[in-house]
């Protein structure tokens, strides 16, 4: 999607994202809710490449629901995944 280089927190941050960081896994993903409430919400993971960055998106439903479990049942695709993943693509656009 764009450069590696590209600050990454400010650029989620203007698309209504904010920084999450796991301290289990110790990784840093961004998190959009829908609502005032903590879920539903839009969970995003960045994986920087060489000369690129790509976002992989998901839609957190529900928080984890079973003890002892770090996982949770995310939606990977669908229409408010497909349509969010639109207006990602159309506002970065004015980053490249």
């Amino acid at each position: 999607m764009m450069g590696a280089t590209a600050n990454w927190k400010i650029i989620m941050n203007r698309l209504g994202y904010h920084e999450n960081y796991d301290r289990r896994t110790n990784q840093i993903s961004y998190i959009r809710r829908l609502r005032s409430l903590n879920y539903p919400r839009f969970h995003a993971y960045l994986e920087h490449g060489d000369q690129q960055a790509t976002i992989n998106l998901h839609l957190d439903e529900k928080a984890v629901s079973y003890s002892g479990q770090t996982r949770h049942s995310g939606v990977y695709d669908g229409e408010l995944v497909e349509k969010e993943a639109e207006r990602i693509q159309q506002s970065l656009q004015a980053y490249a």
